[in-house]
């Protein structure tokens, strides 16, 4: 809020500007469709629940605390540090795999972020979307033929 009311009080006379600085800041957070973050279903009735849900499920959840600690009117400093625990989140949902102490799963393991499920030869664009078999395709190879002249 305080980086937000002071880019905003020095835009005014950046007019010739094209570029806004709290254009940088994320207000509005995008939520991947459930095809891409799906249930699984296991033996006994359970589900497997998307690395990318838990990770939505955080920053839900710290977002709804901090929602209610500001509603309260508690002190600044449990404000500051939800705020501060609410951008953990969200840059462990963007990239969990950058960070020295990544979220971890119930299993103990690094929890898959968005753009560990974009990238790599296993990501959404190299596995699913760039690598589909044309059909009806085929491979030869050309080899030289014995009889032919060396001008053919």
């Amino acid at each position: 809020n305080f980086l937000n009311s002071n880019l905003n009080a020095n835009t005014d006379s950046d007019e010739a500007v094209p570029n806004r600085p709290e254009w940088m800041m994320i207000t509005n957070l995008p939520v991947l469709p459930p095809d891409l973050r799906p249930l699984v279903a296991l033996d006994g009735g359970k589900f497997a629940v998307s690395d990318v849900n838990d990770l939505y499920r955080r920053v839900i959840n710290r977002n709804t605390r901090l929602k209610k600690l500001m509603e309260l009117d508690a002190p600044e400093i449990i404000i500051r540090n939800e705020k501060r625990m609410l951008q953990e989140a969200v840059d462990a949902l963007f990239d969990n795999g950058r960070r020295a102490n990544a979220v971890k799963g119930a299993n103990k393991r690094p929890l898959k972020s968005l753009s560990e499920i974009i990238k790599g030869k296993q990501g959404r664009f190299r596995q699913n979307l760039l690598g589909k078999r044309v059909d009806f395709s085929g491979r030869s190879v050309i080899v030289v033929g014995p009889k032919l002249r060396m001008d053919q």
